[in-house]
């Protein structure tokens, strides 16, 4: 294998450079041309390909989001759009594909790899940490960090005020963040799309709290709880006493911003292991990291198998809340 190419697609994360440093200056040291893809999906269809040497990627490791862009491309779920985007491959001499993304990254690059024989490594680059086959995924540190430093500060005021402050961060099918970010704070109500928890049963927490003696709390809403957002929840519970609630949306603050060194650190490991695996024949795969070695994982199963949420450390968090 001589030419490798590599972009980034779905949501962006922070390492995403620091991963796209570590694949063009691993492969230039064995010996192999890199090309990057701009704009993801989108811009394979539309050709956007260049060349990149060493000096392309200089600067960037400390960078957030991605310096490749990144795009959504409806016309790639249909099978003309990646048989475009294969001759697009071919026609720019990359025989080996790295993929930095999530889910639909994946599930894209499998296709690639399925229809068309395209040799693809996936690397999983989203702030969720929901993917099969990995202990953490590329920019989760950082929005961890970044959500923490907003809940801490928030903590103040609720001090303060003597408020119940409910705080939504991403996590639309999964609660990793949340579950993190509560723990480390010392959220007294955390709630995941995993673990259903009714607005009665929240009120009861913070009931209890005050006979304790508590003045203020913080619940860390994961923006995919089943009770419908933070602002819905907080109206529901405030229905059921005499609670002064307030509410605050991260959201896509957690995507931002400089990428911490354990993210940085991952990137650059996984970038390398994804041209290392290419060039030992691997393909359809993602690599990952498992008790702190890097993993191959079958691309379908990313998907396909449900990553769990550690309920252990849930529960613990709640005691250690009381």
């Amino acid at each position: 294998m001589t030419t490798i190419g590599v972009f980034t697609s779905g949501g962006d994360a922070p390492g995403m450079n620091a991963c796209l440093r570590a694949v063009v200056r691993y492969a230039i040291s064995r010996g192999c041309r890199v090309v990057g893809i701009r704009r993801g999906y989108e811009g394979m269809l539309a050709g956007e390909v260049e060349e990149l040497d060493a000096q392309s990627v200089s600067g960037i490791v400390q960078l957030g989001g991605t310096v490749l862009k990144t795009a959504r491309c409806a016309e790639f779920y249909h099978e003309a759009g990646r048989a475009r985007a294969a001759a697009v491959l071919r026609e720019a001499g990359i025989e080996g594909l790295v993929a930095i993304g999530g889910d639909g990254t994946f599930r894209g690059a499998h296709r690639l790899a399925e229809e068309h024989g395209v040799a693809v490594i996936g690397v999983p680059g989203t702030i969720d940490n929901d993917v099969w086959g990995t202990d953490a995924t590329i920019g989760f540190d950082t929005a961890v960090n970044t959500a923490l430093e907003a809940v801490d500060r928030l903590r103040d005021t609720a001090t303060s005020h003597d408020r119940v402050f409910f705080v939504e961060v991403m996590g639309r099918q999964a609660g990793f963040i949340a579950l993190a970010v509560g723990m480390a704070d010392g959220a007294e109500i955390i709630l995941v799309p995993e673990i259903e928890t009714s607005p009665r049963r929240i009120w009861e927490t913070i009931a209890a709290g005050i006979a304790r003696g508590k003045r203020s709390f913080i619940a860390v809403v994961a923006e995919g709880d089943e009770q419908g957002g933070a602002f819905e929840i907080a109206r529901k519970v405030q229905s059921y006493g005499d609670v002064e609630c307030r509410v605050t949306v991260l959201g896509h603050i957690l995507r931002g911003g400089r990428p911490t060194a354990r993210d940085r650190l991952l990137a650059s490991r996984l970038g390398a292991a994804a041209v290392e695996a290419l060039l030992e024949g691997a393909s359809d795969k993602m690599a990952g990291i498992a008790a702190d070695r890097v993993a191959l994982t079958p691309l379908p199963e990313t998907w396909g198998r449900r990553k769990e949420l550690d309920r252990g450390l849930y529960e613990l968090a709640g005691i250690l809340a009381r």
